[in-house]
């Protein structure tokens, strides 16, 4: 008789079976010189005491490519905040994995660049808080980091590295999408995300500030589709929708569990990076438990795998295998419950709510921000 012991289920006890991860986000450190006031990073920020070493790293990054990841993103916080970036890229290298770069640019010296160009850097990921030194200063909390920025990028292209853009959006600088995307022209990038702000953690605090509008959203999907079709064959635009102004919702990590992982500073992993907003639930550490048993084994990466778990009208819907019932984090963020099916969709119950809060936001007159820092002792 079959052993089924070891069975993976979802949090309601049904079979699931796990596939295989195909990239890992390598959070290294949650130090930064920005202060940016969407950060994806958690408000309750790991202090530099606890992060795992550089060799730490590389045993987890071979535990990786056993998996079966192919790429990893290297981040933060800034991971040039990390004096052994280098080794850390170097054991990425060694176990066969393709290395991006995800920086603010601040922090590395043009020597430093080329270090990490022979540990093995493949790509390099430049975030933009603005396109404009007033505004990506104010924006960054970081005076100088527009100035910073352009010559990192500069030496980026001197040295040759393949280039993406991150260009974060929200309300108070949306309607430069079209600069952004002839800055990005202009500095040979081969590919700039635009990224509507997800409403997590820091971002959440800055809902005021930073809700768009529903016209902006229109705008910015009008830029998008007229840009890919311009750049077709020279850029490639990736875009993240403003969702609070969406029908449906998106299908955020191609589903819990399906196809990457995130990994904190201190070890801990992540369905996603705002995975521990749903604070019932329990996330292990690559310090206590290997990263294939946490991956095929452990509750958290399993609890939303599948689409048997998924209540109404999820269950009985045809774009359950198409945006998995939305974001977790969000339903537990704007429902209070992370197995409700995402507000931001249509179809739920919750949805008007969710779209009056949204408005609200959108009209207030606030600019300030709450930046993101850690508090002292970090």
């Amino acid at each position: 008789m079959k052993d089924l012991s070891h069975q993976p289920r979802d949090l309601d006890g049904n079979p699931v079976t796990p596939g295989l991860p195909m990239a890992m986000l390598a959070e290294v450190t949650h130090r930064c010189p920005l202060a940016c006031p969407y950060c994806s990073n958690p408000v309750e920020l790991v202090r530099a005491g606890s992060e795992l070493s550089a060799d730490d790293w590389g045993r987890v990054f071979r535990e990786a490519a056993d998996l079966g990841v192919l790429q990893v993103h290297i981040s933060g916080g800034e991971p040039g905040a990390r004096r052994d970036l280098a080794q850390i890229v170097a054991h990425a290298r060694d176990a066969g994995l393709y290395v991006n770069l995800i920086t603010s640019g601040i922090g590395i010296t043009r020597a430093r660049l080329e270090e990490l160009d022979r540990a093995g850097v493949d790509h390099v990921q430049l975030s933009l808080q603005g396109i404009r030194p007033d505004m990506a200063d104010r924006i960054s909390g970081h005076p100088g980091s527009w100035d910073k920025k352009m010559g990192f990028a500069e030496w980026v292209a001197e040295i040759g590295f393949p280039l993406t853009i991150n260009a974060v959006v929200h309300r108070q600088n949306m309607e430069r999408l079209p600069d952004m995307l002839e800055l990005a022209e202009r500095l040979g990038a081969r590919r700039i995300e635009v990224a509507t702000v997800q409403f997590h953690g820091w971002a959440d605090l800055n809902r005021k500030a930073l809700m768009p509008t529903r016209e902006q959203a229109v705008f910015a999907r009008q830029i998008v589709n007229e840009g890919r079709v311009r750049l077709r064959g020279r850029m490639v635009i990736d875009y993240v929708p403003a969702d609070h102004h969406a029908v449906y919702p998106k299908a955020c990590m191609g589903g819990w569990g399906s196809t990457g992982l995130n990994i904190g500073p201190d070890g801990t992993v992540l369905p996603c990076h705002a995975a521990q907003s749903i604070t019932w639930m329990r996330f292990e550490n690559v310090r206590d438990r290997s990263l294939s048993d946490i991956w095929h084994l452990s509750d958290s990466f399993n609890a939303f795998r599948g689409t048997a778990w998924m209540p109404e009208p999820c269950q009985g819907c045809e774009r359950k295998v198409v945006d998995f019932g939305g974001c977790r984090c969000q339903a537990m963020a704007l429902a209070g419950d992370a197995r409700a099916t995402d507000p931001v969709c249509s179809k739920s119950p919750l949805h008007a709510q969710v779209v009056a809060r949204a408005e609200a936001d959108a009209d207030a007159t606030t600019t300030e921000f709450v930046y993101r820092r850690m508090n002292k002792g970090g």
